[in-house]
């Protein structure tokens, strides 16, 4: 691919539309399906703890869990959108017209996570809309709630883009999947306060960056964590860089790509 500066008048308006395009086509499976799967969580283990359970004092455990239920959906999503287009791109042949197209790696790489953003904050809206007819949670800090969604859709966008590089078949593709991302989503503190936890899962469950993005994004409802937001944003958006830093240098290099 070329290394051109970032050029809107280049072929990245257009790749672009055509990612966002291709989730919107089969919207049934790409929004609906995960938001009824978040919402089937919540009714089970709302129905379960709700009563039995307060979090930080003061919260019922159905709230608590809203934010989580939302920000999982929407970090496995962006994460689906750049890693399936990708292989699908790779296994069928066609990515070959992407890489003919004037890209640089740059263009290349923000509109695949664009796009991943865009519809993981499509999917994670639906569950929030849906879980308001359980109970309405508080919006504390809307600007911590928008940055920790942005920043942790980016950032799985581009652990996608990586995955879906690396990985020449399915089969690789949901291994990285069911091996590194639902194991680190599901155990960063969607369904529990890490404090519940003995200390030595506190101290593993550090070393988990989800974990950040999850008690980052649920401070902005309720102005309570787990740990200081500050804390969590200067992580975050350390390993947004450190992974913008290693999906475009697989990019520059070629790696899997031009052969």
């Amino acid at each position: 691919m070329k290394q051109a500066p970032f050029d809107y008048g280049s072929g990245f308006p257009t790749l672009l539309r055509k990612e966002v395009k291709r989730f919107y086509k089969v919207a049934f499976q790409t929004v609906a399906a995960p938001v009824l799967t978040a919402v089937l969580y919540l009714m089970i283990f709302g129905h379960v703890l709700d009563g039995k359970v307060e979090m930080y004092g003061h919260l019922s455990y159905t709230a608590f869990l809203i934010p989580g239920l939302v920000m999982m959906s929407l970090l496995q999503n962006a994460f689906a959108n750049t890693s399936s287009s990708l292989i699908q791109s790779k296994i069928t042949g066609n990515l070959v017209f992407i890489l003919l197209a004037p890209l640089s790696n740059r263009e290349f790489y923000a509109a695949y996570v664009l796009a991943a953003v865009v519809r993981g904050v499509v999917v994670g809206l639906g569950v929030l809309l849906i879980t308001l007819w359980f109970v309405q949670p508080n919006f504390e800090y809307p600007i911590w709630i928008v940055t920790f969604a942005f920043l942790g859709a980016a950032i799985l966008g581009g652990m996608g883009l990586i995955a879906g590089v690396w990985a020449d078949k399915f089969d690789q593709l949901a291994a990285f999947q069911n091996f590194l991302i639902m194991p680190a989503t599901m155990l960063s503190g969607v369904f529990y306060s890490i404090h519940s936890l003995p200390p030595i899962w506190q101290t593993v469950s550090h070393l988990n960056p989800f974990f950040y993005m999850i008690d980052g994004f649920r401070y902005g409802f309720f102005g309570v964590s787990d740990v200081s937001p500050w804390m969590s944003l200067s992580i975050v958006g350390g390993f947004f860089v450190a992974i913008s830093f290693a999906a475009l240098r697989m990019l520059k290099t070629g790696y899997k790509l031009r052969h």
